[in-house]
């Protein structure tokens, strides 16, 4: 199988050239000190710019958004009438909202930044002719350095002398180690496997290959669909209750009233059009969701992803490390005449290294296990050559005949024997597959004679919980594609082993936009691509997962709605996720999308809940005001029904629900919709309270103000009981939380209409009433909501 490139990174346009004949002497001495410091200041330290904002702008942006900006204004108007107290209450729900999301997600990186490990942190460097270890942020282009096994290379850099098998799987997602020696180069982040060598650094920090995906990270952004729901809840409450808004007022001036009632009057309206405790709501159901899943072994890096999760209905998965285990195994042994699968392990076994990283000399010991030599033992062992792609070995057999051993890259192997005529079949078949082909070669006794014995085929085995898992997404309404660096046949027999059908993206530029259900597989990928593929997606209107590991998946990782970021992942992958995995394996994935679909479903129905009062309330003022003549009820009224409404409904955020079984979409025409029309019905009835209580029960104007808070707080109830089961109200049990939340709501403006307390008095017998129609009333409206749900499809 072609080992999977990438291009090399640009350097700096005053980086210096590479040494040539006439700069010998760099190479034994290195640079001097002096020049390595004036190197730095002009290059600057060997990291990348870290893309995070200040805890400051996160905190700032809570407050800029439609919603705060609104409330602002709100705030403004009251502090100029001289209503402090309202005021101050709004100025709380704002500030809990934003200090809760800030809390949340600085927790959330604090923890990041906890489980983050440095993967170079000191590097070998040769300066002044002597070798002393540095901290590879020192490193500087132009110095010389040691590569050794074990080691990560600090930068991206070109080999002087030596040898070394590379592991570039987080660069590329070539999960196949390569040899690379003099005159090569590679680059930041890969992982030495086997060998020594040294190499002079040609860029460092943003100029490497590590930098440029570093700043394709700081340009990715996509909008949340959290965001955009928000707004457009918003936008649509504005649009209805401004123009009532606007009516009321403006009908109020054709009556001649006073500035000192219209004034107020405004006031009323706008805070009733504001849903105040939305954002916060959103904000605290997403904080629960995130600590649910911190308990599950996840950690959500932003808020959003919870809610990412839900509405997330393709998910792109990278191959290598996530997928697949990323470790060679043994797939398939393929003995030739006389030999059995069991001889070719043995032979192979006794041509490799007793331990140590070579991930194929790995891969043969765990499949050759524990077993016996059959009396066989080695004389001599020389270890794999990289110019020769063999590792050897004289072996001494039970009756003292010397047997020489090769194992290697097939057609090195084949040049130097004799093979029977299926072995260039068979291993044309098997490297067809996507194996990595090895062939096992013997001399005959004490004979210099070469005789293939067998093949061995090498993979890198999918995890053992894979299939299952994305059958699961599948089955959960989830597209999974597959999308990785490596060469198709390998990707499409990794994609049949873990029971992904569909096409093969062919290697080659991503077009625009693309439908997901057209391709399984994505291969020969570069990082860009992955970065692109998720945009063209999300150009075709889906709303995009990607699951990664490395460094070549995080620019993906950003632009995603859901970056997921595997337990193994690479620091700046886990920094572009907004979901990391703190366990191994997958199944977390599964737990994530259900949590996110349970969330969902409890914002639905406080946005829900929320249209329906809103609607409403505003339609309600107008209505009360033609009816009394005087605005129904004043500024302290509505905060206190902000308050034991919006506020306490809150507990929204803990209620009982189920997760949909397709993904989840925000449906605001219909919500829009179904609100406004459940909240006409709600209208109908508290006219009819109204109309009530001023023509049968005689009650002033005051009297009537304190009815009217009441009223709408036991039908606040009502609708919420109705609006947060998608069936019939009865269909689930609330939350503890829930009752007790509602429990305390229907107290507080009992005990204060009772008690006359910032309000008229008003008698206990009518409080009971009103409680007990409330509950009549949350029947007919279920029964009105079930034909709504139905007709829009929202059950």
């Amino acid at each position: 199988m072609d080992d999977f490139e990438i291009p090399a990174a640009p350097l700096p346009a005053n980086a210096p050239a590479p040494a040539t004949a006439d700069q010998a002497s760099v190479w034994d001495r290195g640079l001097t000190a002096a020049e390595a410091a004036r190197r730095l200041r002009e290059f600057g330290s060997n990291a990348t710019t870290s893309t995070e904002r200040p805890l400051w702008h996160v905190l700032l942006g809570k407050f800029v958004a439609p919603v705060p900006c609104l409330l602002e204004a709100a705030i403004l108007l009251q502090l100029s009438l001289g209503e402090y107290f309202e005021a101050g209450i709004i100025g709380l729900l704002l500030v809990f909202n934003a200090l809760l999301g800030t809390f949340q997600e600085g927790r959330a990186k604090a923890t990041l930044q906890a489980l983050k490990q440095r993967l170079a942190l000191n590097a070998a460097v040769l300066r002044d002719g002597i070798w002393t270890i540095i901290p590879a942020a020192e490193l500087v282009p132009g110095d010389i350095i040691k590569l050794t096994l074990g080691a990560v290379v600090p930068a991206d850099v070109r080999l002087g002398s030596g040898a070394v098998m590379l592991d570039q799987s987080m660069l590329t997602g070539e999960s196949l180690p390569i040899e690379v020696g003099p005159g090569s180069e590679t680059f930041a982040g890969a992982l030495i496997r086997r060998g020594e060598a040294m190499a002079e650094v040609l860029a460092t920090g943003a100029h490497t290959r590590f930098g440029r995906t570093a700043e394709l990270i700081r340009t990715a952004h996509v909008t949340s669909s959290q965001q955009k729901a928000v707004l457009r809840v918003v936008l649509a409450l504005a649009t209805i209750n401004g123009t009532l808004a606007l009516a009321l007022i403006a009908y109020a001036i054709s009556r001649h009233l006073p500035m000192t009632e219209i004034v107020p009057l405004g006031l009323i309206a706008v805070l009733a059009s504001v849903p105040v405790a939305l954002p916060a709501a959103f904000t605290l159901t997403a904080a629960v969701a995130a600590q649910a899943l911190g308990r599950r072994g996840m950690l959500p890096t932003r808020l959003s992803a919870v809610d990412e999760a839900a509405t997330m209905n393709v998910l792109c998965v990278d191959k290598t490390g996530t997928l697949t285990q990323n470790e060679l195994r043994v797939a398939a042994t393929v003995p030739f005449g006389n030999a059995s699968a069991r001889d070719v392990l043995v032979w192979a076994r006794l041509s490799s290294s007793d331990g140590g990283l070579d991930p194929v000399d790995g891969a043969v010991r765990m499949a050759f296990g524990n077993g016996r030599l059959d009396g066989l033992r080695r004389e001599t062992f020389i270890p794999f050559d990289p110019a020769t792609k063999m590792a050897e070995a004289t072996v001494i057999t039970a009756d003292d005949t010397r047997r020489r051993v090769v194992k290697g890259a097939f057609a090195a192997v084949l040049a130097m024997s004799t093979a029977p005529n299926e072995a260039r079949a068979e291993a044309s078949r098997l490297e067809a597959e996507g194996y990595r082909v090895l062939g096992v070669s013997v001399s005959a006794a004490d004979s210099d004679v070469m005789h293939i014995v067998g093949l061995i085929a090498l993979s890198d085995p999918p995890r053992p919980e894979a299939a299952d898992c994305l059958a699961k997404l599948q089955a959960m309404g989830v597209r999974v594609v597959m999308v990785t660096g490596d060469a198709p046949a390998t990707a499409s027999a990794v994609a049949k082993a873990i029971g992904l059908d569909g096409k093969v993206f062919p290697p080659g530029p991503i077009p625009e936009r693309i439908d997901a259900t057209d391709y399984a597989v994505f291969a020969g990928v570069l990082p860009e691509d992955k970065f692109a593929l998720v945009k063209a997606l999300q150009r075709s209107g889906y709303s995009v997962g990607m699951c990664g590991d490395g460094a070549n998946d995080a620019p993906a990782l950003r632009q995603a709605q859901l970056g997921i970021a595997v337990s193994t992942s690479t620091d700046v992958a886990k920094s572009a996720a907004g979901l990391v995995l703190t366990e191994p394996g997958l199944t977390s994935i599964l737990t994530a999308v259900t949590q996110g679909r349970v969330a969902f479903q409890r914002i639905l129905t406080y946005a829900l809940r929320s249209i329906v009062h809103k609607v409403r309330q505003v339609s309600y003022l107008g209505i009360g005001f033609l009816i009394v003549g005087h605005a129904i009820l004043t500024p302290t009224l509505i905060v206190i029904s902000m308050i034991t409404g919006d506020f306490l409904a809150m507990s929204a955020a803990t209620d009982n629900v189920r997760p949909s079984a397709e993904p989840n979409a925000w449906r605001i025409g219909d919500l829009t919709l179904a609100g406004v029309i459940m909240g006409m019905v709600d209208l109908a009835f508290c006219v009819g309270v109204l109309l009530i209580g001023r023509d049968l029960l005689r009650l002033d104007l005051e009297t009537l103000r304190t009815m009217t808070l009441v009223n709408l707080t036991f039908s606040g109830q009502s609708i919420y009981y109705v609006v947060r089961e998608r069936r019939r109200l009865w269909s689930s049990r609330p939350s503890r939380t829930v009752v007790v939340s509602s429990i305390t709501d229907i107290l507080i403006v009992t005990a204060l209409a009772a008690t006359g307390s910032l309000m008229a008095p008003l008698r206990l017998p009518i409080i009971a009433g009103l409680l007990a129609v409330a509950v009549v009333f949350a029947f007919l409206l279920d029964g009105a909501k079930a034909v709504i749900f139905r007709q829009l499809r929202m059950d």
